[in-house]
């Protein structure tokens, strides 16, 4: 009914958390436009007339293969339930307010996530300060999933410096995240965009310019990330070492946060700063996890003392090897396919295995 599509849009006007893509009376033409504009929740009127009703439009709808939740709106004397099977994520009944809509919306996509994130690992590779080497832990680990036969992508969240796209030496001419249309990315636009490094990793990267960084927006990463969960079953965000909203957009759509600390006083101090943070967030311990860079360089701090800083072990320990990881970065390599034996290599498959649920050494696909 058109006054069910004006209620909606009213109350949608008055908040910037959910953005109104399309509204359509007919409903003939909705599973072409899902196809098109992949929202995250598509709503359908249960009373909705014309050819194709609104029981018959949830039906094809669940049939037409697009995994989109299903909101249905209805009125008391057409009580209807909840049923999953049948296409149905929830029921609204009129009249409701913006709150009600909103945290529909809200139960739905996290009911969702929290069904599909056992299919897909994301990984947020991140530290507070420069130099510990995050980006090349996130490339290596990434090239790590894929050589355990996991389809992976890797993001370069750093969007204003694209370390990524500098420590590949990729093109500047190369597409990035900016070449998505905004709120209507399909899959068939990220095959587009995404760059295929020699080791087998799919790549988004950031954008080839500083200023350009701004132009990518929180809805962007949000959905970017959403639909390469239903692409790939690992994906490694290289993160940058500020919390702007974009950064905690990142770190809110990961599985795991694997923050990256070094023996050093500033390093240390940064990163028990930020947990306090993540805690006050409500990131729970199980979605952090430490990983000591350099491990077997401790520069007169003991691990004891390490340990007691971070109010627990470490998770993970990568050793140092300053010459094959500066070789390998400069050549754009990944050390874990340069040299798979050397015992840093060892270390990021042990982390890869371990991020993974799996215990024992996987063998390696060259």
């Amino acid at each position: 009914m058109p006054q069910v599509g004006q209620h909606v849009r009213n109350l949608l006007g008055v908040q910037s958390q959910v953005q109104l893509l399309e509204v359509l009376s007919d409903g003939s033409k909705v599973v072409e436009a899902v196809g098109q504009l992949r929202p995250d929740v598509v709503m359908i009127d249960l009373l909705l007339q014309g050819k194709v009703k609104g029981p018959e439009l949830i039906e094809k709808l669940r049939g037409s293969g697009l995994d989109v939740p299903v909101v249905v709106l209805t009125v008391p004397q057409h009580p209807l339930v909840r049923d999953p099977d049948r296409g149905i994520d929830a029921v609204l009944t009129l009249p409701f307010s913006g709150f009600e809509l909103v945290n529909t919306f809200s139960h739905v996509l996290a009911d969702r996530q929290a069904r599909t994130s056992s299919a897909c690992r994301v990984v947020a590779v991140f530290s507070p300060k420069g130099g510990v080497g995050k980006t090349t832990i996130a490339f290596n680990l990434a090239v790590a999933l894929s050589q355990l036969s996991v389809a992976t992508a890797l993001v370069d969240g750093s969007l204003q410096y694209g370390d990524l796209r500098s420590l590949l030496k990729v093109p500047s001419d190369v597409p990035s995240i900016l070449d998505l249309p905004t709120d209507r990315v399909q899959e068939s636009d990220l095959r587009d965009v995404l760059w295929r490094d020699p080791a087998g990793v799919d790549i988004l990267l950031a954008p080839p310019r500083v200023e350009m960084a701004e132009m990518v927006t929180v809805r962007d990463v949000e959905k970017t990330v959403s639909l390469l969960r239903r692409l790939y079953e690992a994906i490694v965000i290289d993160t940058p070492t500020t919390l702007s909203e974009v950064t905690l957009a990142l770190l809110d759509a990961s599985d795991v946060i694997l923050s990256i600390v070094t023996y050093d006083s500033t390093t240390i101090h940064n990163t028990v700063a930020v947990s306090e943070v993540f805690g006050s967030i409500g990131y729970g311990p199980e979605k952090l996890r430490y990983l000591v860079n350099r491990a077997d360089s401790s520069g007169g701090i003991g691990r004891d003392e390490l340990a007691k800083a971070l109010g627990r072990r470490p998770d993970f320990e990568v050793v140092s090897d300053g010459r094959l990881v500066v070789q390998a970065n400069n050549e754009g390599m990944p050390f874990v396919v340069s040299s798979p034996d050397a015992a840093v290599s060892r270390d990021i498959r042990r982390t890869a295995e371990t991020l993974l649920g799996r215990t024992a050494d996987a063998p390696v696909r060259h």
